[in-house]
């Protein structure tokens, strides 16, 4: 019965999926990409996309800012410099490091990342310790020190460049490094500004220092001939570096937060298995502990009270009541019985039971959301394109403003000290300006986006999705399995006169037998459970759209609509019930018909009425739906009378329901909205619904539970909690607001700091030069700060009603 037009099908898989984003051979070199390996998929996956980089040998490291940029040791990005971070990702064979695991990390890769902030703050301790002395040394005199009776000024400028040296080439050398390389080729970024600030600072410093004569008199009070020294600037310098770096530890700290919610995901996975021992192995039925990496399909496994499910698979013995809240968000724990398919990473409850492996490492659904949790964190939102486009003249732009502010300076002020003016100016505005905190503002946002929905049942593929999910308008719904549980059941036997309803119920099943279809399967339940025997068919075939044949007991069998009987040249019969008054009552009308014996004409035997029920809580989610300002449409297969009595226990008008609808016309309503303006997004769980979910801006799955249709769409519901369509609609809104909070934030950052480090502050309010630059460091080193502590507000966003 696959080909029902009552059919609204299993769940689907999106036909083609958006390709990853491919290396960046200009910028990392051919070896560093990593080339897409289609053996590496997921279960249900399409080919070509990876989905597990560990296949390819070895771990990966991409940019927070630029995920096209992958290569294959830790190290900066080439461009914009920023750290490289490695790709958070199961292993293929699950928890097989759970024994080495590190504190920071699901999988034994807390070392890597711990280690990398670990020497960071070292270096940040080294440069402060190094700063305070020469700060100390420097600005004393204005907080009443008396410096000048410890050291003379010339051993008081030797004594900076002793401490200053160490902290700039030592703790700063990395900055400067990424600076330099920034240069050739061009790749103008943060650390451009940054390193040709400390540079000049520090060259400019030591001149001053070692031949004070070489300095113009407009650096400072007195003249060339070195009997007033010029002021130098080694405490910006080594500031700036301290800040720098306090400002990458900060943002190491917060980006690790980030990745919370796959560290946690992954952490689900216990770090070993209790295997019932095989008959014929040594010790037979004993029970024994291994690693979960040991576990293979088959294995018998014992889950006791308390534990988690170490993987995919059935209940062979025994029952409990399992906390499946990590997939569906349902607080309720679920009653699981022999023949109950389990999921890796839930709870067991006080009972104890068996079970059968099926699913091991990375083909558990848990790896696999943790796998599409990890992609849609390094993919792309086209709103980034944006920042991108602005980040890629910001550079080139506060270079000049810099060069502008020295010229200002030098050219219009009548100030003694203009060209130290101007210098110490210009060095602020290249510290203050940061291009990191512009192209950090969605990365960001989505990542910890990424994660919520994670916690709330909802997988997005990618950023792309996000962002259509804050633009959607209007809600396409399938029936089946959407707005009804999609486990039908036979309600009517309704034969014909000279037929019993066991020899209509047993000939339909029979014909059934060659039909995955859950009405097919209701079919074929009715039947076992009046416990009928069901004889052999062959020929089977399917007709689009209207049903399916086959030959049982030497007679041609046809079950379906009565568009498949008319085309049959079916012969009517009457029926002791109305079907127009089956469909009336929210039933869908099977009729089944076949030869008489020894050939002939097919005559009608009677129908079936099969009823779905409605979920629980469709009705509360279209409202919801329509409280965010989306239009709602239900589409379906069925014939008009069903869909008219599902659309009134929903609320949905009649005019909003299209009934009798192939999977072409989705596909057609969905264009046809498209063509009016509207942003689309498409709901279904089947085969049926793929051309739709394809061709909308956003395609929607509602999987259920260790069925979850994994990579089947933009966005999958786990555990087909269609209260989650309403929770991914506010999860997109709340991303996308938060990115555009945080572009804003970064925007008017610059636009504020960038005059105010050009003179203002000197000017308007007579800052000492001397701090302007150390003011603008710390500016500069909190403003990714804030970007990133607004991001992970959304860590706790609000996704219920």
């Amino acid at each position: 019965m696959s080909n029902l037009p009552v059919v609204d099908a299993p769940p689907a898989a999106k036909p083609a999926a958006k390709p990853a984003k491919p290396a960046c051979g200009s910028c990392c070199g051919a070896d560093d990409g990593i080339p897409e390996n289609p053996a590496a998929g997921l279960a249900g996956a399409p080919p070509g996309r990876v989905t597990s980089r560990h296949a390819a040998g070895g771990r990966v490291w991409t940019c927070p800012m630029h995920p096209e940029v992958e290569r294959s040791a830790p190290g900066d990005c080439p461009k914009c410099g920023m750290d490289l971070e490695p790709i958070e990702e199961p292993l293929p064979q699950a928890a097989s490091d759970h024994g080495a695991h590190g504190p920071g990390d699901g999988h034994g890769h807390g070392d890597e990342s711990g280690s990398d902030l670990a020497a960071v703050t070292r270096r940040f301790w080294i440069a402060t310790a190094l700063a305070v002395p020469v700060v100390v040394l420097a600005m004393g005199p204005m907080l009443g020190l008396p410096v000048d009776d410890w050291l003379s000024p010339a051993a008081n400028r030797w004594l900076q460049l002793a401490f200053a040296l160490p902290a700039v080439l030592w703790a700063g050398w990395s900055i400067l490094e990424r600076g330099v390389r920034s240069l050739w080729p061009p790749r103008p970024n943060m650390f451009t500004l940054i390193g040709l600030g400390v540079a000049a600072a520090t060259v400019y410093s030591v001149i001053a220092t070692a031949v004070p004569s070489a300095i113009p008199e407009a650096f400072g009070e007195g003249g060339p001939d070195g009997n007033v020294l010029p002021p130098v600037y080694f405490e910006a310098a080594v500031t700036i570096v301290a800040l720098v770096l306090l400002g990458q530890v900060l943002e190491r700290r917060a980006r690790r937060r980030t990745g919370d919610a796959i560290r946690e995901l992954m952490n689900l996975a216990p770090a070993t298995a209790r295997r019932v021992r095989r008959a014929g192995e040594q010790g037979d039925g004993r029970e024994e502990e291994v690693p979960l990496s040991a576990v293979q399909p088959g294995d018998r496994l014992r889950v006791v009270s308390g534990a988690a499910v170490p993987v995919d698979g059935t209940v062979a013995e025994g029952g409990s009541h399992v906390d499946e809240s990590m997939l569906t968000g349902e607080p309720e724990p679920v009653r699981k019985e022999p023949g109950d398919e389990v999921t890796g990473g839930t709870v067991n409850g006080s009972g104890s039971f068996t079970m059968t492996a099926e699913r091991v490492g990375a083909d558990t659904v848990l790896a696999r959301i943790v796998t599409l949790v990890a992609e849609a964190r390094r993919s792309r939102a086209p709103v980034q394109d944006l920042a991108d486009r602005v980040a890629a003249w910001f550079v080139p732009a506060v270079a000049l403003c810099a060069l502008l502010t020295f010229a200002g300076w030098s050219l219009l002020s009548d100030r003694p000290d203009r060209l130290a003016v101007g210098a110490v100016g210009a060095l602020s505005v290249l510290i203050i300006a940061c291009p990191c905190a512009l192209g950090l503002a969605v990365p960001m946002s989505v990542t910890v986006g990424v994660g919520r929905g994670a916690k709330a049942g909802v997988l997005v593929r990618d950023a792309a999705a996000l962002q259509g999910l804050a633009n959607v308008d209007a809600a396409l719904l399938d029936k089946t399995g959407t707005v009804t549980e999609g486990a039908p059941r036979v309600t009517e036997v309704v034969p014909a006169a000279g037929t019993t309803a066991e020899d209509l119920l047993r000939l339909a099943a029979a014909a059934e037998r060659g039909s995955e279809h859950p009405l097919a399967a209701a079919v074929l339940a009715a039947a076992a459970e009046r416990g009928l025997t069901v004889p052999d068919s062959t020929d089977f075939a399917s007709i689009t759209g209207r049903g399916v044949a086959a030959t049982v007991d030497g007679r041609r069998t046809f079950v379906g609509s009565r568009e498949l009987l008319v085309g049959e040249n079916v012969a009517e019969a009457d029926l002791p019930a109305d079907p127009d008054a089956l469909r009336a009552a929210g039933r869908t009308v099977v009729f089944v018909a076949a030869e008489a014996d020894g050939g002939g004409e097919a005559a009608l035997l009677g129908l079936l009425g099969i009823a779905d029920p409605i979920r629980k809580d469709a009705k509360a989610t279209i409202a919801g739906l329509r409280d965010l300002g989306l239009t709602v449409r239900l589409l379906t297969g069925d014939d008009a009378g069903t869909a008219a009595a599902v659309a009134g226990q929903v609320d949905v008008a009649a005019e909003d329901v299209t009934a009798g609808v192939s999977p072409e016309g989705k596909h057609d309503a969905v264009l046809a909205l498209q063509k009016r303006g509207r942003s689309v997004m498409m709901v279904g769980d089947g085969v049926n619904d793929a051309p739709a979910l394809a061709a909308a801006d956003v395609g929607c799955a509602v999987g259920g539970g260790a069925d979850v249709a994994i990579g089947a769409a933009d966005v999958t519901l786990v555990g087909g909690d269609v209260a989650a369509i309403a929770r991914a609609v506010r999860l997109g809104r709340a991303v996308m607001g938060n990115a555009k909070q945080n572009l804003a934030l970064a925007l008017v950052y610059n636009a504020c700091a960038i005059p105010a480090a050009a003179g203002l502050l000197t000017a308007l309010f007579d800052v000492p030069l001397s701090v302007v630059p150390m003011l603008a460091a710390a500016a500069m080193a909190f403003s990714d700060v804030s970007v990133i502590g607004n991001a992970l507000r959304l860590r706790g966003a609000k996704l219920e009603a």
